[in-house]
């Protein structure tokens, strides 16, 4: 009888998950695959390593940390996906109960990432156990309702007092942006505070960008070649826009965009990005402003304001 033959195939991990590539690809040789490792940076699952899939000839990516992104993406080679999910205990969320009853909070959002997501049933019923209603929704890019990602935080966008997400950083939090007091709860650390401090210093940045933004000349428009954020007719799109109000535009394509490599590009005043929209929040690595599309959309408008006066 012969032996069933393994599988080539390409891991690929976000960098918080990276110290357990070798274990995960010693458990996949040991099953008869040939396993090579990714290097490259993933920001989410709209980030998956295609070019180093293609150079191996896999047979199959495995992509940790993030769920399937609903968007069509151009992908011959199966991709799989390990969401890597984690538990906390529910119990740990009285800290959160405390606050909101002293701050007399009755409702709620919730929002998480993808590692917590299948908890958030059993945190809703907790809260509403306890006198507070929760409540959550599904985002447009988001595979699971209640799941925040760093370009999609709909789905707190619910009829709240207070919003609350359960989560390990920062990163995924700033993508909501709301006047509502803002709490995050880390699993692991068991604490609870309010971000609303940080929400509001991103919410300057992005409009002292804008401003700037308004004097600039020449633009470059960044276009990704990630699957997830492959834009191009609405990179085209942006040049057009900003030509026809007497603007320069070029469109510069890479996978990834260093601060370093496009900061030698002296001839751009600003940097518009038709992908990943938290690009825009790196501005001052890149020594100029950046917009993402709704600032974009911003921009266009004072511009054609302007014009009229």
């Amino acid at each position: 009888m012969n032996k069933k033959k393994g599988m080539r195939i390409l891991l690929q991990f976000p960098e918080g998950l990276k110290q357990y590539a070798v274990q995960k690809a010693e458990e996949l040789e040991k099953q008869g695959h040939e396993v090579f490792i990714s290097s490259s940076n993933s920001y989410g699952a709209c980030d998956i390593a295609i070019d180093e899939a293609r150079a191996i000839c896999a047979d199959k990516i495995i992509h940790f940390g993030h769920a399937p992104f609903p968007l069509n993406m151009k992908i011959e080679i199966p991709v799989e996906f390990d969401e890597w999910r984690m538990d906390f205990d529910i119990s740990s969320l009285e800290v959160a109960v405390e606050e909101f009853k002293k701050r007399k909070i009755k409702k709620i959002a919730l929002g998480t990432t993808v590692q917590y997501v299948h908890k958030l049933e059993e945190a809703k019923k907790f809260f509403e156990n306890h006198g507070i209603k929760a409540d959550y929704k599904k985002g447009v890019k988001a595979h699971y309702p209640g799941q925040i990602l760093g370009c999609d935080a709909i789905a707190v966008d619910v009829e709240s007092d207070a919003i609350l997400l359960i989560g390990d950083g920062l990163f995924h939090a700033l993508a909501v942006d709301s006047q509502k007091p803002v709490f995050l709860f880390h699993p692991k650390a068991k604490t609870l505070r309010q971000i609303n401090d940080e929400i509001e210093k991103l919410r300057k940045r992005r409009k002292g960008a804008l401003i700037k933004a308004v004097d600039c000349k020449n633009f470059g428009i960044l276009l990704s070649t990630k699957p997830g954020q492959f834009n191009p007719e609405v990179a085209k799109w942006m040049k057009k826009e900003l030509e026809k109000r007497g603007k320069k535009a070029h469109i510069i394509v890479s996978n990834e965009f260093e601060p370093y490599a496009l900061n030698n590009f002296i001839v751009f005043d600003c940097y518009i990005s038709s992908a990943c929209p938290r690009i825009a929040d790196d501005y001052k690595e890149f020594e100029k402003p950046v917009l993402n599309m709704e600032m974009f959309n911003e921009l266009l408008k004072i511009l054609d304001e302007l014009a009229k006066k």
